[in-house]
This record gives structure tokens, sequence and C-alpha cells, in this order.
């Protein structure tokens, strides 16, 4: 019998006014006035993972590490592998070029010096790495990035490109690794099947299910996320949201724990950096 493959954990870390669904309400010049609750919330992830045993990759902004370093520092200790969500949860394709170097190297620089580990891994807010934004990979590279998971080949009216490699690939002329979120092909489309909200949305059967067959499609692992305030039923109603807005953000919160425990429980979990090492320690092929 073929032993399932070990699959990544991935959470970006961010609070719930950061996410791209609340930015026409709620302007950046408003984020320090706001509650802050992504410390107790990353808190409540690493205890879920110590009690399941299992490390993952914590994707974390720079603006919350530069006002919660403690938490960066506990991630680390706790095993977990310490990656780049960006500094300021700005779009890629939103930003120049000069802009976007300036974000990832201050974000990678202050986790470094917060955490005290090297940082390789990178994921762009709202997976908005993409064709708008073609110099992006080789701005990465050159910013000692050593891989990215910033690619969700679906198609989503917030992000996603359901034309793009839903296996692992180089970026063109570059030793940058992209890990493109995990989909399942039903009926010539691509089903989401890592996590968000449509973890929350579907019954935990029906999507640990979907999971299964991810794994048994590819005999390759599949790429899970979550984020700190999706188990947080408890956190701050945004006045103002639209109703999508607010479905996709709120549904089944108070559900998004108990069925992460069931998941780390069911299937084989690991932090993106081992799960991929084998890509990672390959040469980039001859010019």
């Amino acid at each position: 019998m073929t032993r399932p493959p070990v699959n990544a954990l991935t959470v970006d870390v961010e609070d719930f006014f950061h996410v791209q669904a609340f930015a026409d309400v709620i302007p950046r010049s408003a984020w320090d006035g706001l509650p802050r609750r992504v410390e107790q919330n990353t808190e409540r992830l690493l205890e879920l993972c110590d009690r399941a045993h299992v490390a993952g990759t914590f994707f974390t902004l720079g603006w919350v590490a530069e006002r919660h370093p403690a938490l960066v520092r506990r991630i680390v200790a706790a095993g977990h592998e310490l990656a780049s969500h960006g500094f300021a949860h700005q779009l890629v394709h939103a930003q120049t070029p000069v802009e976007f170097r300036a974000d990832i190297v201050a974000a990678r620089r202050l986790l470094e010096d917060t955490g005290g580990v090297a940082v390789t891994g990178y994921r762009a807010p709202t997976f908005s790495l993409g064709p708008r934004a073609p110099w992006a990979g080789g701005i990465l590279a050159d910013a000692g990035y050593r891989y990215s998971s910033s690619v969700y080949p679906v198609r989503h009216d917030l992000y996603g490109q359901p034309d793009a490699s839903r296996v692992p690939y180089r970026h063109a002329g570059t030793d940058l690794w992209e890990f493109p979120m995990t989909t399942l092909r039903v009926f010539s489309r691509n089903l989401p099947c890592s996590g968000g909200g449509w973890f929350r949305l579907l019954p935990y059967p029906l999507y640990r299910l979907l999971l299964r067959r991810c794994n048994a499609a590819r005999g390759a692992a599949a790429l899970f996320y979550t984020h700190p305030w999706e188990i947080d039923p408890d956190q701050p109603r945004v006045a103002g949201a639209g109703r999508l807005a607010r479905f996709r953000h709120y549904n089944n919160l108070a559900k998004t724990l108990p069925r992460l425990e069931r998941l780390l429980s069911d299937f084989a979990w690991d932090r993106m950096d081992r799960v991929y090492a084998a890509l990672l320690a390959s040469a980039a092929p001859a010019a």
C-alpha cells in the first residue's frame, strides 16, 4: 500500500483588518487604531500544532512582526518555518517594481532580525503574483528568497490564475521555485482544495475526501493554508462591508478550529521547506 504524502501546512499571519475583502472600507491609516487579535489567535494555532505534533510554515506580515516581535520568536521556538507575507499586505501588481522590492526586502530583514533564522519563503498577499507583475519572480530571487507560494490556479473575483501550472515550477530565468496552491481537476475546471474560505464553507467530510483525491491523483503533497482570524468568531464585525465580503469572512468561524484539529489528525503535515526539500535542493537547469 502506497504511503500517503506529507502535506504542507501553512498559516498567513495577518489580522482581520488586513484582508483584501475589507480594503475598500478599512483604510491602511486606520489599522493601528483597530484592536489587534492576531497574537492571541496565532497562539491558539501554535497550541493546536503542538498538541498534534505538527510543524508548519508561518507566512508572517512585516507589519505584524514589527508590532509583535515576541510572537515571531515563539513561532521559531516552536519549530515552525518562518516565512514572509510581505510587509504591508499590498497587492504585488498594485506596486511598482521598486516599491515591491522595498516591501519584500524590509519584511525579510525584519523577520530574520527578529526570529534569528533565515527566511527564504514568500507568499504574496491575496495570491497576487502573476502576469500583471512579470518582474516579481526575478526581484524575489535577487532579494534572497528561494521559493514562493503565491499562485492559485483557480478563477476567483479577488485572485486566481486558472491557466497557471498546477505543479511546482521555476520562475523563468531564475532559481525561484513556485509552489502553487492545491487544486483538483474536475470536468476541465480546477476546484480549490487548499483551505481558506473553502475549508470553512464545505462540510469537513467532503473537504477531507477532496484532499485525499488530490493526494491520490497527483501522488504528491498538497498545500493547505489558514489565517489566525479564521478561528476567531468573536472578532469585531466590520461596518460597511458588502454582503459577499461578510459571508466569505465570517462564515463558519466557530467551526474552523475543531475542523483543523481533525485535519491535522487525518493527514500528515510538515513545513514547506521540508516537504519540498528535494526540489529546493535541485540545481537549476543550465541556461
